[in-house]
């Protein structure tokens, strides 16, 4: 069925597995990686989401994940540069996308908050260059949970 707006979208995650939710997560991270040149996070996605990827690297890219959107944290909004805000969420993507399940008990789900920080990334970018795409974020999400619940 096809996923139109997020209401459809919300409902999709929420009926998906924990390790689907974390597949879409990861997803969703690799949609607006682009938006980074940090390689300790381009690292940590591809260990993250290297076939068999055991819970040690699981964890070692969400640590990774987490330090570098803790870290740029503090920048955002001071100077408006929009490119290390983009930059920001895309680490938060990632973060979101790995924690642990009991962070998100009873508040939501990490594919959710994984959506919202890369629509956020996606944003930032786009003040950042003052260009749009046709394709935008949450349509890209919404193909992504689509394939996933398919």
């Amino acid at each position: 069925m096809p996923i139109t707006n997020d209401s459809e979208l919300r409902k999709a995650i929420d009926a998906m597995s924990p390790a689907q939710q974390q597949a879409l997560g990861l997803r969703f991270a690799a949609s607006v990686a682009d938006l980074t040149k940090d390689a300790r996070l381009l690292r940590a996605l591809q260990d993250a989401t290297a076939t068999g990827a055991s819970e040690q690297a699981i964890g070692d890219a969400y640590k990774t994940a987490k330090a570098i959107s803790t870290a740029t944290y503090t920048a955002c909004g001071q100077d408006a540069n929009w490119a290390e805000q983009a930059e920001h969420f895309v680490a938060a993507t990632l973060a979101a996308a790995l924690a642990p399940p009991e962070q998100f008990a009873g508040k939501g789900n990490p594919a959710w908050k994984a959506a919202m920080q890369g629509r956020m990334a996606r944003n930032c970018a786009m003040i950042e260059t003052g260009e749009g795409a046709a394709d935008t974020e949450s349509q890209r999400q919404y193909r992504a949970a689509e394939a996933l619940a398919g």
